[in-house]
């Protein structure tokens, strides 16, 4: 008979737990489009917080705050999207996966690889082409190019795209899938 994991421990087991060793922390799996996310991120959450001291206690806010924790939350979307390639995170229907052969399931693979790099290129591309039209404005609130914030899209959208590519070549060369590695992953408790 198995131990529920949600069963009452006492004071004594409690006051323990705390006394384990911690195991080493590995930061080795973060790549460096990790921490630039993380870094936009705590500036974003700085901007919001200095917008709410400003108006709530203040009475009297930054008028800049908003627009800058906006943009900040536009590069953390994108930047957090090459994460989610890298570790194949994106919301995925792969119920297929688990009833299909594996050769079937290496052939679907590669198929959504592709067409993953296909839209990556070409929203890679657009927006190379709307950096042409309108990289050159300003901010409303602050004297700062909007370049700031569509250079990093158009960043994000190509490191997107060479995360799949890489994604390919792992699927085309490992002995197991990487989509297998990553429901795996799932399956254990590591999402």
């Amino acid at each position: 008979m198995t131990e529920h994991p949600h069963a009452p421990i006492s004071v004594e087991e409690m006051a323990h737990a705390f006394e384990e060793e911690a195991a080493p922390v590995d930061l080795s799996h973060h790549a460096i489009e990790d921490w630039v996310t993380l870094a936009v991120f705590w500036g974003m959450g700085l901007s919001v917080f200095l917008q709410f001291f400003t108006r709530y206690v203040l009475n009297n806010s930054f008028s800049w705050t908003e627009e800058i924790a906006a943009n900040c939350l536009v590069v953390v979307v994108f930047m957090g999207s090459v994460m989610c390639v890298r570790t194949m995170r994106h919301i995925q229907v792969d119920l297929l996966y688990r009833f299909l052969p594996t050769r079937a399931v290496r052939v679907l693979e590669t198929v959504v690889d592709v067409i993953s790099i296909a839209f990556f290129a070409y929203m890679t591309w657009l927006m190379w082409r709307y950096l042409e039209i309108v990289g050159d404005e300003r901010m409303v609130t602050v004297n700062l190019p909007r370049g700031i914030v569509f250079y990093t899209v158009f960043a994000a959208f190509t490191l997107m795209c060479a995360r799949s590519v890489h994604n390919l070549v792992k699927d085309l060369t490992g002995t197991k899938t990487a989509r297998q590695k990553a429901q795996e992953d799932i399956n254990a408790g590591g999402i």
